[in-house]
């Protein structure tokens, strides 16, 4: 299924330099226990991001929406 990711970060660290807000967002053809697992990991998974994002060194708060899209 076709799924739009949107991803929030507020007060950031990247490669040194603080942003107060970053907004991310992507679609992405995935199956949906793929988005089980993504959807879990992001839950108990303190440093989720970190982990993944090359750069990033701090996240004060974050939110990560997943929504499915209606084939066209």
């Amino acid at each position: 299924m076709q799924v739009k990711f949107t991803l929030t970060m507020d007060d950031v660290t990247v490669d040194g330099q603080n942003i107060d807000s970053l907004v991310l967002d992507w679609v992405s053809e995935v199956e949906y226990d793929d988005v089980l697992s993504i959807s879990h990991s992001w839950i108990t998974s303190q440093n989720f991001l970190t982990k993944r994002m090359k750069g990033l060194s701090r996240v004060g708060e974050s939110s990560l929406t997943i929504e499915p899209l209606e084939d066209f």
